[in-house]
């Protein structure tokens, strides 16, 4: 089949949010409120946050306002790989926190581990299943640099996961242009993302938070007695503040220059006959990508379908997030050839969605964490695709930032220090379009790094994702 026809039926909206369950969202805040916290943003990020400070403390007096409805952007949107890892990857934490990294892995498979234990215990539905996922080579010089990190994770005391040849993934799932691959069986969990997010709205509601949808925080400003945030129709005065808006600009106008909103693409197929099923085996339902610079990422649904996303980062100009950008036919289509060049035994398939949203990309490709306002406003951000996991552990940060504790978590480095910022347009859009073609043309020549790309890593922005 034309790849472009498998596109002719696909509606340009998320597939995830297009569920007959999904919930009514809450009314608007009208009028003033006060509360003991106050939480910006109905993601991930700011529902863990809610409803970790009410298991902290019952009695605390919690208030969540969204701009829209809560997990409408990244939360459920993205491919629902929920990973353990806090630095986006053992190679990234390698390269940036390699004297506490055994100390963050640790931290992260904790926090894999609550995860699905709040699933369990709030009753959430959301497809949970601990699967793991695969990083696969689908070039001679990608087996080489998977199997060096494998071997370099190893020197650290860390489990980069088992290797499989060429055979032993193609009896997992099968593509011709799978050369081999590491499996990380316990660190990844695959999930219903917008459902996940929707039963995190539904536990932060039961626990006796308040919130409040189609209510975007406008303004922040210092009080006697603490914060006080505008909305449209009233205002929050808060004790504390959480910030979850990721990649929506910041209400800290000082965060801003640390994130930049990059559009990632995802297709989802419709469901697999069962003789289309037994062509690509996938029986235990891992998540997988493959070890390009400009990777796919890819996995398949409990009901059989396949979501293919991921190698286009775009970045527009002046870094603003538009509805318009939600959908890019040159991406989508790649995307769509790319699909039948790595399944080819699903020729004929259709694509039933395709659509894109905007991840808070940072620097160092993984959270950020600080405080405003005297301490009485925290903030994470810059997770870069991999929140689905790591925002529970930033909500724990930032109320850890809240109360002034030290703990292990507010005790590393990764957590103390920031990464370093984007240059002011022009400058951020010309240099992230030089280094997406640099990219690309590594991924052309086996991996090799031109010397704006080496640039990049002597400075600690090392782009490779």
């Amino acid at each position: 089949m034309d790849p472009a026809r498998s596109l002719a039926d696909a509606k340009p909206t998320p597939y995830w949010l297009e569920d007959p369950g999904r919930p009514a969202a809450q009314p608007a805040l009208a009028g003033d409120e006060e509360a003991d916290l106050l939480v910006v943003g109905g993601g991930y990020s700011g529902l863990w946050t809610a409803l970790i400070a009410k298991e902290r403390d019952p009695g605390r007096d919690v208030v969540l306002v969204e701009g829209r409805e809560a997990g409408w952007a990244a939360s459920g949107r993205n491919g629902g790989f929920c990973a353990a890892s806090l630095t986006h990857g053992l190679g990234n934490g390698l390269a940036r926190w390699p004297g506490e990294l055994a100390k963050l892995e640790e931290l992260g498979a904790r926090n894999l581990d609550a995860i699905g234990e709040a699933v369990a215990r709030h009753g959430i539905d959301c497809d949970y299943e601990r699967t793991g996922d695969m990083t696969v080579a689908t070039e001679p010089y990608q087996v080489d640099g998977l199997r060096e990190f494998a071997a370099e994770a190893k020197e650290h005391g860390l489990d980069a996961g088992e290797w499989l040849d060429a055979d032993a993934l193609r009896a997992e799932v099968d593509s011709p242009r799978f050369l081999g691959g590491l499996w990380d069986r316990e660190g990844v969990a695959m999930v219903n993302p917008a459902k996940l997010a929707w039963g995190l709205k539904q536990a932060c509601l039961d626990s006796g938070v308040r919130v409040y949808e189609n209510t975007p925080a406008t303004a922040l400003a210092e009080t006697a007695a603490g914060m006080a945030v505008r909305t449209p129709y009233g205002r929050v005065r808060a004790r504390r503040v959480a910030l979850g808006t990721n990649a929506f600009p910041n209400l800290v106008r000082r965060v801003r220059p640390y994130i930049v909103p990059v559009w990632d693409y995802a297709l989802m197929t419709e469901p697999l006959s069962a003789d289309q099923l037994a062509a690509v085996g996938w029986k235990n339902r891992q998540g997988l990508s493959d070890s390009a610079n400009q990777f796919h990422y890819f996995r398949i649904t409990p009901d059989h379908r396949i979501l293919w996303g991921g190698y286009d980062a775009v970045h527009h100009f002046g870094g603003r997030v538009r509805a318009e950008y939600e959908t890019r036919p040159e991406t989508q289509l790649k995307l769509a050839e790319h699909f039948f060049q790595t399944f080819p035994q699903l020729d004929g398939l259709r694509f039933t969605h395709a659509w894109g949203g905007a991840i808070d990309t940072c620097s160092r490709f993984s959270a950020f964490f600080g405080t405003a306002h005297k301490g009485k406003v925290a903030y994470a951000a810059g997770y870069t695709g991999l929140g689905v996991g790591s925002t529970r552990f930033g909500a724990e940060v930032m109320l850890d930032l809240l109360a002034g504790e030290r703990t292990e978590r507010t005790e590393l480095e990764m957590v103390r220090k920031k990464p370093l910022p984007f240059p002011p347009e022009p400058f951020a859009w010309a240099g992230i379009g030089l280094t997406r073609w640099s990219l690309a043309r590594a991924d052309a020549r086996e991996g090799r790094r031109n010397l704006w790309l080496k640039a990049l890593d002597r400075v600690g922005l090392g782009f490779d994702s």
